[in-house]
This record gives C-alpha cells, structure tokens and sequence, in this order.
C-alpha cells in the first residue's frame, strides 16, 4: 500500500504548509475572560494548540492586538505570547484588524492566500476581517472552536454570517491532521501527536505511529 505522489502544496485546494497563513486577533486578558460561548480554560488550550501547529508546520503568522500601544489593553495572554514570541504583532486601535495598514500589509506579504483565522469575539473582530478578506479574494477558514464570543447566540451568529458569505469552519483537530495529511511525513508526527493530547484527543490514534522505530 503507497501513497499517491504529493500534490502540488501550492495549488492543493485542502491547507497545507505552502499555500496558508496563520492569523491571530486579540487573545488578550480582557476579550478572553468575556467568552461566554464556550469554557475558557479549552479556548486556551485550543488557540494555544492551534498557534503551535502553524509554528510546528512553518507558516506565515500574523499577529494582531488591539489598544496595547495606548494602554487601554493588555498584552495576549502569556501562553500564546510564549508559542509566538519570534514574531511581531500588530497593534491597532480598529475594532476590524483589516482597517489596519501594518496588518493588512502583513497579510498581503505572506503571499497566501488561504487565510486561517482566529480571533476574540466571533461576533466583531473575527468577523469584520473575514468579510473583508473574503471581499478582496482570500479564502477564510474560521478554526470555530479556537474562537469564542460574549454568549452562544452572538458567537453561532457570527460564524453563520461568515459562511454564508463564502468562509469555511473547521476544528482544531481537522486543522492538525489537514496540515499533516500523511503520517509518512514522520519528521512532524511527533508535534502532530504532542499537540493532539495537549488539545485532549488521546483515543483512537496511537495506532497510526510507531513509538518503536
């Protein structure tokens, strides 16, 4: 049993190493301890999971804050700001991150155009930027439950509006095995399976892996 030949990681249309960038909104103190979608302690775990994969995988990241400069905010929580510490961030006074000059010049030198995108609140600055970004020809895979809003309702609404107009939900999960894709690409497993127990899968998947070698 073989693997067909690589596709082409540029013009996969699933995520690859080559074709996407990472982006990150505003996982700061604040927005973080508002989230009322779902329990914050697994926003963490994911987002923080999420951003280590795009570390582990080589892609573009782009970072984004919003009021630190002016001290109206707080830096990101210490445990993304630890995972992504090599790169810079963006801070910005907009509530919608593509208003920003640096960031959207940050987007467009990554030269993807298959953003996946995260960000705190759903309902505000995840889903301003994806409707623009959608707007100017990017694809826009929304990682939903690395995301949270101020209530169910408001979180659910927004990601509904983001595919409605074109934009893709995916999980953190599907996120790590769509970047991986083969487990013959054995010089990532080990992250691959690290990444997956920090995020709480640990069933099922031993079996693809061999310890032993």
């Amino acid at each position: 049993m073989a693997s067909e030949p690589i596709r082409d990681p540029v013009k996969d249309q699933l995520l690859t190493p080559k074709n996407s960038a990472f982006v990150v909104i505003d996982y700061q103190p604040v927005q973080v301890n508002s989230i009322a979608s779902m329990d914050r302690q697994l926003l963490v775990n994911n987002i923080v999971g999420a951003a280590k994969a795009a570390v582990v995988y080589g892609l573009p990241i782009v970072h984004s804050t919003v009021n630190v400069k002016t001290g109206l905010n707080k830096p990101p929580i210490p445990q993304l700001r630890k995972v992504l510490e090599k790169f810079p961030t963006y801070d910005r006074t907009t509530i919608n991150s593509w208003e920003d000059v640096e960031f959207r010049s940050a987007i467009e030198a990554t030269g993807r155009k298959k953003l996946i995108l995260t960000a705190l609140w759903t309902e505000a600055c995840l889903t301003f930027p994806a409707l623009d970004a959608l707007k100017a020809g990017y694809e826009i895979y929304v990682v939903a439950d690395a995301v949270g809003g101020t209530s169910v309702a408001a979180h659910e609404a927004g990601l509904r509006r983001i595919e409605q107009a074109g934009g893709k939900i995916i999980s953190v999960p599907q996120l790590f095995c769509e970047l991986q894709r083969d487990w013959s690409r054995k010089e990532t497993v080990p992250a691959f399976m690290d990444l997956f127990i920090q995020t709480g899968g640990t069933a099922g998947i031993q079996f693809s892996y061999d310890w032993s070698e």
